[in-house]
């Protein structure tokens, strides 16, 4: 496995986003080797170990070796064939839209799951789900079992909660400071939530990239209370490299820096408005939703909307006093 090992030294040394650190920990992984660490571990258990490593220094939840029980192919790292798999695995999830629907109250659920796509493979369905939901009085995204995604599918997203006005998202620091990336909302078909309408967010402590940018986001824009758990802690964008047959090495090559306070999320998760059990995470967001629509009166088609809400409103106090 020596050869492993060097090549992700030398990968770090060329692409992680902190040199400093990718210098530390080359010499961790060459050391552990020559003192026997890795010796007679299978693939499986050398990704464990390794992994422990790379996450030694400074807790880099997105440095890692992975293990994978499939072959990797020879054009695995290949834009090309990564995209392909993409494609193939959203079809399989609608496109990362776990969940869309109306709630009692005229209050949207949007569930993504499990991660942000490339627009390229999943734009037309999330766009279809934020269309379904536009002309809800407010709206619940449930972000507990998103596991990451592409920034820029986040961003479309968010996109959807705005006004007229573009909004600068968390955008992308790299090794050189002359290669920051900003990230900003975009123009969408319409129609859409919009910009004044209440919003919460879902966390669990399985919520992750991705999902930890929009709900980071949202929150310092003051856009979406965000209910549930702290989240795990991870904010830098990663590329994949194969260094063996059944081993990839996972590198962060840039880190996401916000608009607003210069940090982000890494580390220390995206900690909660309301904390609230990741079970109880929707209920507790479906009442705080219901009783915002219920100060928006009942008059003429409201009546019904009113009535319901209302409804639902007794049911969910019901079940908490039972």
């Amino acid at each position: 496995m020596s050869a492993v090992i060097a090549q992700i030294v030398k990968l770090l040394d060329e692409h992680y986003v902190f040199p400093e650190v990718a210098a530390e920990l080359g010499a961790i992984l060459t050391a552990a080797a020559a003192e026997g660490r890795y010796e007679g571990a299978d693939e499986a258990r050398l990704a464990e170990l390794v992994t422990t490593d790379l996450q030694s220094v400074n807790g880099d939840l997105h440095l890692r070796l992975k293990y994978s029980e499939a072959l990797l192919s020879e054009t695995h790292d290949d834009e090309e064939t990564q995209l392909r798999q993409m494609a193939e695995w959203a079809d399989l999830t609608c496109g990362g839209v776990a969940n869309a629907q109306r709630l009692p109250g005229n209050i949207g659920l949007l569930a993504i799951a499990p991660l942000f796509f490339p627009p390229s493979v999943a734009e037309v369905r999330l766009t279809a789900a934020m269309h379904l939901l536009a002309a809800t009085d407010a709206l619940i995204v449930d972000l507990r079992e998103c596991l990451g995604g592409d920034p820029t599918m986040v961003a479309w997203a968010y996109s959807f909660f705005t006004g007229v006005e573009p909004v600068q998202l968390s955008g992308m620091a790299r090794r050189d400071p002359d290669k920051f990336t900003q990230l900003w909302t975009s123009h969408v078909p319409l129609p859409k939530f919009g910009g004044t309408k209440p919003m919460w967010v879902l966390t669990s402590e399985r919520t992750f990239s991705g999902g930890e940018a929009l709900s980071f986001d949202l929150q310092e824009h003051g856009r979406a209370v965000v209910v549930g758990e702290r989240t795990r802690g991870g904010a830098h964008p990663r590329d994949g490299f194969k260094v063996d047959s059944h081993l990839e090495v996972t590198i962060p090559i840039a880190r996401s820096v916000s608009p607003i306070s210069g940090g982000n999320w890494e580390g220390t998760g995206v900690v909660p408005d309301v904390p609230t059990a990741a079970a109880e995470a929707l209920t507790e967001a479906h009442r705080l939703a219901l009783e915002a629509v219920g100060s928006l009166g009942a008059e003429g088609f409201r009546a019904q909307v009113a009535a319901e809400a209302a409804r639902a409103l007794r049911e969910l106090e019901g079940e908490n006093r039972s």
